[in-house]
Formats: C-alpha cells, structure tokens, sequence
C-alpha cells in the first residue's frame, strides 16, 4: 500500500513474494532518483509490504539521505507479537532455545513415530511422486478433477482469488491427512481449489520448469519462426524428468479445457499465461529484468496451450 501526502493511495498485491520485493526495490529507486526539490513530498511516502501471516514490514523512505529517517527507524524491524527489550529477558529466551532445540527429536524421528507425516507442500516434486509411486501427485489429480466437475464455466476461474484462511486450511488437511474430498462442502468454493493448486505449484523448491531449463525455454520462446519454436519448445519439453512432464501435461491439457470455455468464463490463453507464468517458471536467481522474464514467462505458457497437441502429441502427428 503506497499512500502519498496529497492524500492518494495505490494497492499493489500479489501471491509471489519475489515479486512483492521487486516492486519494492523498483519504487524506491524511483523515488530515490527524483530531484531534491521534490523530495519534501516523497520523504512522507510510506510503503507497506503485507504478506499472508503475522508479520508485516514497515518501510520508511527518506530520499534526501537515502536512508529511514532516524524516528522510523525502529520501523524497519519485523514487528512480532512479544518484547524482548530488555537485554537480560532476551539472554534467558536464548538459553531455553538452544536447551529446547538441543533436547529435541530430530525430523526423521518424528516421522517414524508418525507425528509427523510427509508434506505434500513444499516438498520437490519428484519426492512427492516417489512418496506416493506415482509421476502424477494425488493432490493435483484431484484438484483437476474438482475443478473440471464444477469450475469450467466459472467466471475468472484461476484468475479470482479464493479465501487465503480456507486455502491455507486445506493445505494443512493436505499436508496432515492421506484422504481428501473436495466435494466435502467446506470446500465449496472453487476458487478455494484453484487457490491450493496454485499455491502447491508457488510453493514447490523447484518450479514445474526446472531452474536448468529456464533460459532454455526463454531462448526458445524467442524465435521468430513459429514452427521452429514450436519444435525447440517440443524437444525441450521432451526433455523434462518424467513428473515434470508427466503433471505438465496434465495441468495444460486441464488448461486448455479452461480455455475451451472462454466464452463462458472469460479465461483466454493469454489470461491462463498471465497466471500460471510466474507461478510455473522462474530463474533461479532474480535479476533487474522481472518485467522482461514475466513477458517471456506468460508467452511460453500462452504458446504451449495454443499449440498443445504440437508440443505434448506424439511424433506421428
């Protein structure tokens, strides 16, 4: 949230916390470039990142110096919900930790005695599918399949943000319980559905692309010739472990059954790019060009549901 002292407020949201911090750093060095004259006004901006949890991080921008003005300083601490002012009171809080985290069973421990299951979220794709012998996991298998039974024709599908609280809480039934019913209806909501899937995909170690392939992909997605990028993104995709392939085809052919009903549901090829780009590939390593990748990370899932049966079909057609 950015509010200026003419009295104007700007909303910036997203799920993605990489880009959240590109944002940041964009409109600071923006502001930081602005001439001093000018720089009574933009020394009173605020700008405020509000993440999905209990934390919140309070920036506050001086562009004169370049630096927070002495008074916000204590601003640009992670505000948590407890004091620990005293030095003495933070000494024992250090102690009982390290007592506490020495003392404590380690995480495969905790697994074999079953306090603690394997984690869906979170976990790398291929454990996930060796977990459950599979190439496919269970979770988006079902999540396809809700959404397919009830979600077609709904407008912004995807694109709609459902309950973060609800999509959280499905997410722990997930990652705690072996058996799950979408049809259950405390999960009504399909854009809840469509919330989880796309926050499993965000929250794999690696993306659905690999780290290694991503340059491949954007070289590709640049060629001017269009049977020729078709066939580089074909053999590229060729390429992928079997569960990434395997849950790639799967997710863009569910994608393209979305975008069959766009007359319905308002969800292009393009509208699917724009949300499942960033959320499917990324670099490894961000760099200062987030606009460009994103534009390349849209276009690559934008061509590969047009040209499905192309890229995923066999060598016969």
């Amino acid at each position: 949230q950015i509010t200026t002292v003419s009295g104007s407020e700007f909303l910036l949201h997203s799920d993605i916390d990489f880009l959240i911090l590109d944002w940041f750093h964009a409109i600071k060095n923006a502001i930081d470039r602005l001439p001093k004259e000018r720089s009574c006004t933009s020394r009173n901006l605020e700008f405020k990142l509000r993440r999905s949890s209990s934390i919140e991080l309070l920036n506050s921008l001086d562009t004169e110096s370049k630096e927070p003005k002495p008074e916000h300083r204590k601003s640009l601490i992670f505000r948590l919900n407890y004091s620990a002012s005293d030095t003495n009171d933070r000494s024992r809080v250090k102690s009982r930790l390290k007592k506490f985290i020495s003392r404590r069973p380690s995480l495969k421990t905790l697994q074999e005695k079953g306090l603690i299951k394997d984690q869906i979220f979170g976990s790398h794709l291929h454990l996930v599918c060796e977990h459950e012998k599979s190439t496919v996991p269970q979770f988006v298998r079902l999540c396809i399949k809700a959404v397919e039974k009830r979600g077609l024709d709904v407008d912004g599908i995807y694109r709609v943000s459902g309950n973060l609280a609800t999509i959280q809480k499905l997410r722990f039934v997930v990652n705690q319980e072996e058996k799950l019913n979408l049809d259950d209806s405390q999960w009504e909501d399909i854009h809840v559905v469509t919330g989880a899937l796309k926050m499993f995909f965000r929250e794999l170690p690696e993306p659905l692309f690999p780290y290694c392939f991503f340059e491949q992909f954007v070289e590709a997605i640049k060629i001017q010739d269009n049977t020729i990028r078709i066939k580089s993104i074909r053999t590229l995709v060729k390429k992928l472990p079997r569960p990434n392939y395997d849950t790639m085809k799967i997710l863009f052919e569910h994608l393209k059954k979305i975008a069959a009903k766009e007359s319905v549901n308002l969800m292009s090829t393009q509208s699917l790019g724009i949300v499942f780009g960033p959320t499917l590939l990324r670099p490894e390593k961000e760099t200062g060009n987030m606009a460009v990748h994103m534009l390349y990370q849209n276009q690559i899932v934008e061509l590969m549901l047009s040209e499905y049966s192309k890229i995923f079909g066999s060598e016969e057609d």
